[in-house]
């Protein structure tokens, strides 16, 4: 059962009550508490971010609330002039799912770290997403344990040196879109904190989704790992990286536009010359495919290096969600016929211990 059924009028993606107050600006969200990051650090970016593309959904402040878990990212609710939680390690997808269950008329955002949602909070996270909770999650991701003082994190590059790693991590990294889209994610894009616009563009498309909706985003932390993502924000170095996707658009970039994404063998994409593959060649991107398979081979197309860095909607698809579902077996039972406890307890799962 949706919001709408409650009588609830639903507002693009999400079934929300609509403000009727006068118009929200960015500072209505600003919350009294001083920002307390680093200076430097790309949270304050995404933080403005959101605060200045918040009021454009019309929602009443009381109908949004943000849940964290533990990081630096998590002081997000602190900052918000919304309802807020600052929960337990990693559990902030699931005390989401719980809200977004009982309380259709509320919008949900997990704000989280590479730390927090893909090391402990990685159970949760994955199942959220399988289950196409309609929650928003940010996943702000610095490739590093910032909190705690520089630990290396599931995202951190493969040697890199840090305090728990004096010789360097010997991990696989975790690639966040990939994982996303493995646990069947209807909404996955990616973002850079330095890139306001896409930030902006990704966002929206995000709180408009109903389904789980995950957005990783490249955050600087000025501090432990200074510089992960500055290649990506050198104006010609960018260009030659950042692969944008645009939906219905060939998938082509570069300086000159020179570059371009084709199909390769075993349903995988490769990254080639314009003019060696032929511009009738181009991969057109499409988000809304069902089958993960293409969004997934984008995914792949980046490494850990940045020399192929896909950003915008890699996915943004249709499916139920688990809170309507849950909401609607729970009516269901409501006006089922009264049940018989004795003849539930005494079924034919029971047994008798002598």
């Amino acid at each position: 059962m949706t919001a709408t059924d409650l009588g609830l009028p639903a507002i693009g993606g999400l079934d929300l009550v609509p403000s009727t107050d006068e118009q929200q600006k960015a500072k209505d969200y600003k919350s009294d508490q001083e920002v307390r990051w680093c200076p430097g650090c790309g949270d304050y970016v995404v933080l403005n971010t959101i605060q200045s593309f918040l009021p454009n959904l019309g929602l009443k402040r009381e109908n949004i609330v943000f849940v964290s878990g533990i990081g630096c990212s998590s002081r997000f609710p602190y900052y918000m002039n919304t309802y807020g939680m600052h929960s337990i390690h990693g559990r902030a997808p699931a005390i989401a799912t719980g809200l977004a269950t009982t309380r259709p008329d509320l919008s949900v955002w997990v704000v989280t770290g590479d730390g927090d949602a893909l090391s402990i909070g990685g159970n949760h996270l994955i199942h959220a997403l399988r289950r196409n909770v309609n929650i928003t999650i940010l996943l702000f991701n610095n490739r590093i344990y910032g909190l705690t003082k520089g630990q290396y994190s599931p995202t951190s590059d493969q040697g890199m040196v840090t305090k728990s790693t004096p010789m360097g991590s010997v991990d696989t990294p975790f690639n966040p879109v990939s994982l996303a889209l493995g646990a069947e994610a209807t909404f996955v894009g990616r973002a850079l904190d330095s890139d306001r616009k896409g930030l902006n563009e990704v966002l929206g498309a995000a709180a408009q989704h109903r389904g789980s909706a995950l957005v990783e985003i490249y955050q600087n932390c000025p501090i432990f790992n200074d510089g992960a993502f500055e290649v990506l924000k050198d104006s010609d170095e960018a260009a030659r990286r950042i692969i944008p996707l645009t939906a219905g658009e060939p998938i082509r970039f570069g300086p000159e536009g020179e570059y371009g994404v084709t199909r390769s063998g075993w349903g995988g994409l490769e990254v080639g010359k314009v003019s060696e593959i032929g511009e009738d060649n181009l991969v057109v991107h499409d988000p809304t495919i069902t089958d993960t398979s293409y969004a997934f081979a984008l995914s792949r197309l980046g490494d850990q290096n940045l020399t192929n860095t896909p950003t915008g909607i890699f996915r943004q698809v249709q499916r139920p969600t688990y809170d309507d579902r849950a909401r609607e077996q729970v009516e269901q039972a409501r006006h089922a016929k009264e049940p018989d406890l004795q003849a539930l307890l005494r079924g034919k799962d029971t047994w008798t211990v002598e």
